[in-house]
């Protein structure tokens, strides 16, 4: 059993903790990502600065960055320090045409979690049409750093960890659509970058744009830099001979078998109220569950808290540094017990509050241990049994 010193607050201090406690868990070289600070305080701090005036015609702006309207929010979604429902509710302060674009962003944030509830590790596989591979992972990258947009894209998920929607679309096509890449392969690099990186939102996202999960893939070209970054073309080395200056050949590839269950069927949505069936001795704090609003914190306040980095897991995921410290920087918040190692052995003898999640890991793992209270998880929309093959089915059933 590893017991970890608590990481201490400043992202440097964190930076430190991470290379000598996580190093060997990471890809890179741990850094802490220069537009994001971990944290119930940072987080807080960007849910009270929110203003969403013009997001409905702004949000795809690239560049310059003054004229963005996207909110920033997804990496503190991620780990639970702001809810869907908190920001569902922040939002009702815009304009009207404001209010409704952003909560529809948040329910697409729903469907992803829905879906993955549902599909569990099936959302891997290609919901409707297998994307055509035509390169292998061998042959040169198809985010070519000469071009100016790819550069910035590239450099922008490996510095920051995060990503404008637009410039994920653009990312994930150039990847598939001309690169002729296996789209997991892309997913992947995503997710072990971004700082809102998880396997709902990630995955659903690629196989959108890619054609794996909708009807046409999403084709890039010159003409959307040009209309969302207008500076990038004018700089780049390229822009007399650019690769992507035409639309490219996007055609859907063959259907597949859907997924079972895609089209209907139970969803585990975890309890309705808390399940309880003893008295339990901690909170057990998961990476999606690391705010003040998580509901078994609530529920027990005078408990000890613990956070275990599931050693096996991370050795596989090999995720970047950036990841890693924004989590150490939310821990040094929480005044809990951090370790390191499998969280069923790190755990045992523990009768634990724990508070549900979505992702199939969770399941697998709390099985195995002595939760005695489970509490619900925050939904905006609590799954149905409906189709979840498109957004607008899914919608049409809640």
């Amino acid at each position: 059993m590893s017991l970890l010193p608590s990481p201490p607050t400043g992202p440097e201090a964190a930076t430190a903790w991470v290379t000598e406690h996580l190093g060997h868990l990471s890809r890179d070289t741990p850094h802490a990502s220069p537009r994001f600070r971990g944290g119930q305080a940072a987080a807080d701090t960007a849910l009270a600065s929110l203003d969403l005036t013009g997001y409905a015609r702004t949000r795809n702006q690239v560049l310059p960055e003054r004229a963005r309207g996207t909110s920033q929010m997804s990496p503190y979604v991620r780990h639970g320090l702001l809810t869907l429902p908190q920001l569902w509710k922040a939002a009702g302060d815009a304009p009207a045409q404001d209010t409704k674009k952003y909560r529809d962003e948040l329910m697409w944030q729903e469907y992803a979690r829905h879906v993955y509830a549902r599909l569990g590790r099936d959302l891997g596989r290609s919901l409707r049409t297998q994307p055509r591979v035509t390169s292998s992972s061998q042959e040169s990258d198809p985010w070519d750093r000469e071009m100016a947009c790819m550069d910035t894209c590239v450099d922008n998920l490996l510095t920051d960890g995060w990503l404008v929607n637009q410039t994920r679309m653009w990312m994930a096509s150039q990847w598939t659509v001309r690169g002729g890449r296996e789209w997991r392969e892309g997913e992947d690099r995503f997710y072990v970058h971004l700082l809102d990186g998880s396997r709902a939102a990630n995955r659903l996202g690629w196989q959108w744009t890619t054609g794996a999960g909708s009807a046409k893939p999403y084709g890039f070209s010159r003409w959307q830099v040009e209309k969302r970054a207008p500076a990038l073309c004018g700089s780049c080395v390229l822009k007399n001979a650019c690769p992507v200056q035409d639309w490219p050949d996007a055609e859907a590839g063959p259907s597949v078998e859907p997924p079972a269950g895609l089209t209907g069927g139970p969803t585990d949505a975890g309890p309705r109220e808390p399940e309880l069936t003893g008295e339990p001795s901690a909170v057990w704090l998961t990476g999606e569950s690391l705010g003040s609003e998580d509901p078994a914190l609530l529920a027990h306040p005078d408990l000890p808290r613990v956070f275990v980095f599931d050693e096996p897991l991370l050795k596989g995921l090999r995720l970047s540094g950036k990841r890693l410290v924004f989590l150490a920087e939310t821990l040094a918040e929480l005044d809990c017990e951090v370790r390191l190692g499998d969280p069923v052995t790190e755990l045992t003898g523990r009768r634990l509050a724990v508070t549900w999640t979505f992702p199939p890991g969770f399941a697998q793992r709390s099985v195995k241990m002595d939760v005695a209270a489970l509490h619900p998880w925050p939904w905006l929309r609590r799954p149905t049994s409906g189709s979840l093959r498109s957004y607008s089915a899914w919608s049409r059933s809640l």
